[in-house]
């Protein structure tokens, strides 16, 4: 697989074309946890517990 782009607006399409490719394959990851990754990613770490904590489930 080929890297995202360095520059954010490149970026920004890259990921898009990305999610679309992974809808075409039948990708089940849920939108949320992708995001969760890019931000790891990102070193959002705050942000990224953020979201995570939206993925557990209602026990």
């Amino acid at each position: 697989m080929v890297p995202p782009p360095r520059m954010p607006i490149a970026s920004s399409a890259w990921r898009r074309r990305h999610l679309e490719l992974c809808w075409l394959l039948d990708c089940d990851i849920d939108p949320l946890i992708l995001r969760a990754r890019l931000l790891h990613r990102y070193q959002a770490e705050a942000l990224a517990r953020c979201i995570e904590q939206e993925l557990l489930p209602i026990v």
